[in-house]
């Protein structure tokens, strides 16, 4: 069933100026709309130059938040723009529509925005199982892909002078990682893989201006620093000061008291009969 625009709602309001629907196209479980792009420039992604270079255009089809729980395609005739910039490397790029659609992605910027808002207060196989009852087509992996590009597209975090190093578990017993948190603000500032100590090197090697770091016993930590910043000064976190406090209070402990301590037994021997004492020692032990 196709419908004309203007009737009750118009769905025009809800998307960008540049961006106009031509068509409408309503089923039972989906809402596909046909747009045309109308932008005059667009900004590179690599050198954030205007360009008003159009190259050609081409067919995109894009998800979008849906509407009234209905899957919503949206099927964008979109600009290919050539960067006028001579030193930037980027020969041609898609438009974004003033960031409404992001570079090469097959969703709008308010989708990726709702997914990855949701996944983190949830989880992102249980933002996928929501995601699917709204009418949204997504899967964990995708989930999970969406918040790495996120978290690699922030700006990177200077941190203090003092940082900590711990590791963590992706998934116990298979994969680790390592996380860096700046000691002043209490913040996480990287997350490197492994936790072999090769990925720190190569970050304290990015970060010579650290003169502090608080670890835990692991020697793969220990040697990594020692390496890299030599003068920096190595602590021990708190936590760890009472696991060798503990060990060494048990070494103690163990080497003092013997394993095995026998309990002689009261009141039970006859000093009239010696072989009914150790018949009663079996019934009283």
């Amino acid at each position: 069933m196709q419908s004309q625009l203007g009737n009750e709602i118009n769905l025009q309001n809800f998307y960008p100026e540049d961006l106009k629907i031509k068509q409408v196209i309503s089923e039972k479980n989906k809402v596909s709309l046909k747009m045309y792009a109308e932008s005059k420039e667009c900004r590179c992604p690599r050198c954030n130059e205007i360009s008003t270079h159009k190259h050609g255009t081409y067919n995109r089809k894009i998800q979008d938040l849906p509407i009234l729980g209905r899957t919503t395609w949206l099927y964008v005739n979109a600009y290919e723009y050539q960067c006028d910039n001579p030193d930037c490397d980027t020969t041609t790029f898609v438009e974004n529509v003033n960031g409404f659609l992001n570079y090469y992605s097959r969703m709008t910027e308010r989708f990726e925005e709702f997914v990855c808002l949701l996944a983190l207060e949830t989880s992102c196989e249980g933002c996928a199982r929501i995601c699917k009852n709204m009418g949204i087509k997504i899967s964990g992996d995708t989930v999970i892909r969406l918040l790495l590009k996120r978290f690699e597209a922030q700006e990177k975090t200077v941190c203090g002078s003092v940082i900590g190093v711990d590791d963590f578990a992706y998934k116990k017993g298979n994969r680790y990682g390592t996380v860096i948190i700046d000691a002043e603000t209490h913040n996480p500032i990287e997350i490197l893989d492994g936790r072999d100590g090769n990925t720190l090197k190569e970050w304290l090697k990015k970060n010579q201006h650290i003169k502090a770091v608080t670890r835990d016993r692991a020697s793969a930590y220990a040697s990594a620093i020692q390496e890299i910043l030599p003068d920096a000064m190595q602590i021990a976190d708190r936590f760890h000061l009472h696991q060798n406090l503990l060990e060494a209070v048990k070494d103690i402990v163990k080497g003092s008291i013997p394993t095995d301590i026998k309990i002689p037994v009261q009141g039970c021997e006859s000093d009239d009969e010696e072989h009914s004492s150790k018949k009663n020692l079996g019934q009283c032990g």
